[in-house]
């Protein structure tokens, strides 16, 4: 399996996912933004950071970068997208994801570990997640709370477009158990097709023991059974 990370001015954690998609022995190359061609690739992943400083709005430079209407044909062909945090900003505001995502309830920056509901397993991404279902990733974000229309939360809901949400330990989903005010405590969704995913937690940062845990490995191991 072939992957591809996309680096813009201001990306962070393009290496952590590397390093992740190495370890499941997915062959990976780190692609520039200025770049006008991918290379061969089963997956396209945006990583997380602060591209271009989050200047004007999270992830609206960074989709105007001129690799972003390559991303935009991989996406057309069926081909797998991730997006992670400033990836999932950037893949709302080029349009291959719906809602928007505005800044924290609170007003703050958030660090810390969160549990997450598994809400649709029947995807290329989520599969492995099948025997555990409540899972803790963490989340970094200013602007992670997802918002959406009515009508939209309807459509993702009627379509199994919503791959997480914000829970606590048990699986249950409350106000309390949302971080950040996100609609309906969505922490990640997929477009119609289920071929791409953006999400706010960051599954790379929890691969290994070593990490204080592995519950983001088994996203990386599902992209395996395509």
């Amino acid at each position: 399996m072939k992957s591809s990370v996309i680096v813009f001015p201001g990306s962070n954690c393009d290496r952590d996912v590397a390093v992740a998609l190495q370890k499941f022995k997915i062959e990976n190359k780190m692609v520039w933004h200025e770049e006008t061609t991918l290379p061969k690739s089963d997956i396209v992943v945006l990583p997380g950071g602060f591209s271009y400083g989050d200047y004007l709005r999270t992830g609206c430079i960074a989709s105007k970068s001129k690799i972003v209407s390559e991303i935009i044909k991989h996406a057309n062909k069926g081909g797998l997208i991730l997006g992670i945090c400033n990836g999932f900003q950037i893949l709302i505001e080029s349009g291959l994801l719906p809602g928007s995502l505005l800044r924290n309830k609170k007003l703050r920056f958030l660090s810390k570990n969160v549990f997450l509901k598994v809400v649709n397993i029947k995807n290329s991404f989520c599969s492995d997640f099948k025997n555990k279902d409540i899972i803790e990733l963490p989340i970094a974000h200013n602007e992670g709370n997802y918002f959406a229309s009515n009508d939209l939360i309807k459509k993702l809901e009627d379509n199994n477009s919503i791959a997480f949400k914000y829970s606590d330990k048990d699986g249950n989903i409350s106000i309390e158990s949302n971080p950040n005010g996100s609609s309906n405590n969505i922490a990640g969704i997929l477009n119609e097709k289920k071929n791409i995913l953006g999400m706010m937690p960051h599954p790379e940062r929890l691969i290994d023991p070593i990490l204080s845990g592995e519950d983001g490995s088994m996203l990386f191991s599902s992209l395996l059974k395509n």
